[in-house]
């Protein structure tokens, strides 16, 4: 059988090249629009920084639930040094007063109160529950939507199902990145400015990096 001729085998290799670069495009094209802006936001985060709006609510906790609280504190605080995820029965009280899904989040636990953190992007909330009279309180703090951006931008309390996605985008991105300089590679006998080019795109941000970086 006669070996196929160097061109056809070129041919065959950038075609190749040519499905998995359009098809690692296409995956990470939104990703990469993503992060192009926020990364500009963030630049810039000092200059477009906006007014976090605050809001606050208060309710008390039923008796029967409180008396649960009361009578779990004292076991948390001696096997778990009072960190424990939040009881079944809160979570469903918070969620059905407030909305709000307590999750697998921990909640610290002292004699006097349960305080439980809930970071999330864009903004912060926490929940504040006194033990002895019950009376719990629920602040929420929302900074916009361009810093509920950023905070994907940088995978900040997002969970594991974004931090997959910042993953899968990478390999994606990756691949198109290397797909891409393999194509130029077979392309760059016939343009000469294509290896300037990206040398230039290295020393550049080299030469910022070792220069004028603080």
């Amino acid at each position: 059988m006669t070996p196929a001729p160097a061109s056809a085998r070129r041919a065959a290799w950038l075609k190749t090249l040519h499905q998995w670069h359009w098809v690692s495009s296409a995956l990470c094209l939104v990703g990469m629009l993503l992060f192009s802006v926020t990364g500009i936001t963030l630049n810039h985060a000092a200059d477009i920084e906006g007014r976090p709006a605050v809001s606050q609510q208060t309710a008390t906790v039923p008796p029967p639930l409180r008396a649960a609280l009361q009578q779990m504190q004292p076991q948390v605080q001696q096997q778990h040094r009072g960190r424990a995820p939040v009881p079944a029965a809160l979570g469903d009280w918070l969620r059905a007063q407030w909305a709000v899904d307590a999750g697998v989040h921990e909640a610290e636990w002292s004699p006097e109160e349960l305080y439980l953190s809930l970071p999330r992007p864009g903004g912060d909330a926490w929940v504040r529950i006194a033990l002895d009279d019950g009376s719990a309180e629920y602040e929420l703090t929302d900074r916009g939507w361009i810093s509920y951006l950023n905070d994907l931008h940088k995978g900040r309390h997002t969970g594991a199902a974004w931090r997959w996605f910042i993953d899968v985008f990478a390999a994606a991105a990756l691949v198109f990145s290397l797909t891409g300089l393999l194509i130029l590679q077979m392309h760059a006998g016939k343009r000469p400015f294509t290896w300037p080019m990206v040398g230039l795109g290295l020393l550049v941000p080299v030469l910022l990096a070792l220069l004028l970086v603080h």
